[in-house]
C-alpha cells in the first residue's frame, strides 16, 4: 500500500464504502476532523484514483433480475482489432457485470445478470456466441448468495 495513506484516510475510505451517502460533516466527525480538512482529503484521495466512483448499489432482485451466471468463455484466437471489437461489445451489454481474462482451458469470464434460464438460454446464442471470437460457453448458475460485496480490504493481511 502506498505510504501517502495514513489512519485518518483509511477511516475514511471505510467510512465512504460501508455508506457513500454520508456527508463530509457526518465524516469529519466520525473521523475527528473538521469538514474542511476532511473535504480536502476526500478530493486528494479522488484525484489520487483511491476513490474510483461514488455510486448507488441497485438490488438486482427489485429489478427482476434473479439469477447470477459465471459464463466462462473459449475464443479463437483473435487479432488485436478482433480483441478491441470483443471488449467493445462487452463494455455495451448491461447484463454483463464484469468481465475476466482467466488463464486455463477458458479465456474469459463473465458474470451475468439473468431474470431466468428461459431468457439465459436466449441470451447465450443470441448475444454471448455472436461476440467476437466466442466458440463456446459454459456456465455456472449460482443457486444462493452467501456473500457480495464492494468493500475492497483496506490492508492487506499479513502472514509472516
Amino acid at each position: 500500500m502506498p505510504v501517502t495513506l495514513d489512519a485518518i484516510d483509511i477511516k475514511i475510505l471505510d467510512l465512504m464504502q460501508r455508506d457513500a451517502s454520508l456527508s463530509t460533516a457526518e465524516l469529519a466527525e466520525r473521523v475527528g476532523l473538521s469538514q474542511s480538512p476532511c473535504w480536502r482529503r476526500i478530493q486528494r484521495l479522488r484525484e489520487e484514483g483511491y476513490i474510483k466512483a461514488v455510486v448507488a448499489i441497485v438490488d438486482p432482485q427489485m429489478l427482476g433480475f434473479r439469477m447470477q451466471i459465471f459464463a466462462q468463455v473459449k475464443m479463437t484466437t483473435l487479432s488485436e482489432e478482433e480483441r478491441a471489437a470483443f471488449h467493445k461489445a462487452i463494455n455495451n451489454i448491461p447484463e454483463i457485470l464484469e468481465c475476466w481474462t482467466v488463464f486455463g482451458e477458458m479465456d474469459a469470464m463473465l458474470k451475468v445478470l439473468a431474470p431466468d434460464v428461459t431468457w439465459y438460454q436466449d441470451f447465450i446464442f443470441n448475444v454471448i456466441l455472436k461476440l467476437p471470437g466466442v466458440i463456446d460457453v459454459r456456465s455456472i448458475v449460482t443457486l444462493a448468495e452467501s456473500k457480495s460485496t464492494t468493500a475492497i480490504p483496506l490492508r492487506a493481511r499479513q502472514f509472516r
